[in-house]
């Protein structure tokens, strides 16, 4: 490893085992980070330039360098190995390496404490740009099929027993809405976190008059995070609303796969999948199994096993605390797995394929008991002895079709009211 970036005396031994102890996974993880790291080192560059700290000639050498060190990271011809501490460490080598006593300017006033801050935050606000991407995508894909699935017969149930007929397009129109209200929380907590951490230092301050806004302009924050002391105990808790709101959305797409795994067996029979979303059986020629499904499903417990780790990680006083680098881990693997989730999610979708046969099959006889017991309470029967009646009744309800009971269902939101315009409405009011 180069010698560590904090280290005074060079004649200094550094105990290897001990500092890749403490390293731990940053080499890995930085890697994705880095490019973050390389945006807000220009910022902060052009920042000091701003104060006269820098001149002319030494912020052109210094943008030119990271430039260069970015385009050699997106060929490969810069390798971000173990040989350096962490992300910051391997930036700063590159600058002294290329610039000598030049690049050891770039860290003036600030802190690997602020650097790690705003790299974090800068990969965070890229992941929710995702995010929101992927989500819209999944509401046009629900609206898209509860469009086409509308008039389509489908069994509603509760405690998982048959229960009343409903729609597929119902059933849709339910994930879209979720995904609606998902794209409302996923834009707020992007509006929460765009808050520039950079030249906050060490958690107090530096005694230079940094170009704050310069920086907040430049990285395209929309606000300044303020107290250095409050920006330092931010580190976890912001990750946390990150967190947080994704799970919301893998939330909604694990019960959807739930719903489907179900739908797809045997014994259901309601939905088919293509082909590309399944697999076979290593052992059992008869299969096709709904993997995708499954591990989808699984992926909300990444994210909460992730919430948990950094909730336990943070119970910590004010200021920075080298616990917190046990934050980026966990962090990283559940924005990765929760992206991914959201991705494949518009295509699992649009790739969801209703037997109506089945469906239609699937809606016998006592499941109209609860509109007869409707209709009487609306001649003015009291609901209580409607109820006992059509338990006495149910020769009468033999003649109904599911067609004609999703038909007869009129509430706001229901089979025959779905009110998708009223959604899509509120869906385009949050992308204009």
């Amino acid at each position: 490893m180069a010698a560590p970036i904090w280290q005074k005396n060079t004649q200094e031994t550094i105990d290897q085992t001990i500092m890749d102890f403490m390293a731990g996974e940053d080499i890995i993880l930085d890697q994705e980070l880095i490019h973050f790291d390389i945006q807000a080192s220009k910022a902060h560059v052009n920042g000091l330039s701003s104060i006269k700290i820098l001149d002319t000639d030494e912020t052109q050498q210094l943008l030119k360098q990271l430039n260069t060190l970015q385009q050699e990271i997106e060929e490969g011809t810069f390798i971000l190995s173990n040989q350096f501490e962490d992300g910051h460490s391997a930036i700063e080598f590159y600058l002294v390496e290329k610039l000598g006593e030049l690049g050891k300017k770039v860290h003036t006033g600030r802190s690997r404490n602020d650097q790690v801050l705003v790299a974090t935050r800068l990969y965070l606000k890229h992941a929710l740009s995702q995010a929101i991407e992927h989500v819209k995508a999944s509401v046009e894909a629900c609206l898209f099929q509860a469009e086409k699935t509308e008039s389509v017969p489908m069994p509603g149930y509760t405690h998982m027993q048959r229960a009343v007929p409903s729609s597929a397009g119902m059933w849709f129109a339910g994930f879209a809405e979720a995904m609606i209200d998902n794209l409302f929380s996923l834009n707020s907590t992007l509006k929460l976190i765009d808050s520039n951490p950079l030249g906050t230092a060490a958690g107090y301050g530096v005694n230079l008059p940094l170009n704050r806004e310069l920086t907040t302009q430049e990285l395209a924050f929309s606000r300044m995070q303020i107290n250095p002391i409050y920006t330092q105990n931010s580190r976890g808790k912001y990750e946390l609303a990150v967190l947080s709101t994704l799970s919301q959305c893998l939330l909604d797409i694990r019960r959807y796969c739930w719903d489907v795994s179900l739908f797809t067996t045997q014994e259901f029979d309601l939905v088919k999948l293509p082909d590309e979303m399944t697999t076979g059986s290593s052992i059992m020629p008869n299969k096709r199994n709904p993997d995708l499904i499954e591990l989808m499903r699984a992926s909300y417990a990444t994210v909460q096993a992730a919430v948990i780790e950094l909730q336990s990680i943070l119970s910590l006083p004010s200021g920075y605390q080298r616990d917190l680098q046990l934050t980026k881990g966990p962090l990283l693997r559940a924005v990765n797995k929760a992206l991914q989730t959201l991705h494949l999610f518009p295509r699992v979708v649009a790739g969801t394929q209703f037997n109506q046969e089945k469906l239609i099959e699937a809606i016998d006889t006592p499941m109209y008991a609860t509109d007869f017991a409707v209709e009487l309470s609306a001649k003015g029967i009291p609901f209580r002895d409607a109820y006992q009646q059509v338990a006495e009744r149910y020769d009468e309800l033999s003649s109904r079709t599911a067609q004609q009971s999703i038909e007869e269902r009129v509430s706001p939101g229901s089979c025959n009211f779905l009110m998708l315009d009223v959604l899509k409405k509120r869906y385009l009011s949050m992308i204009d």
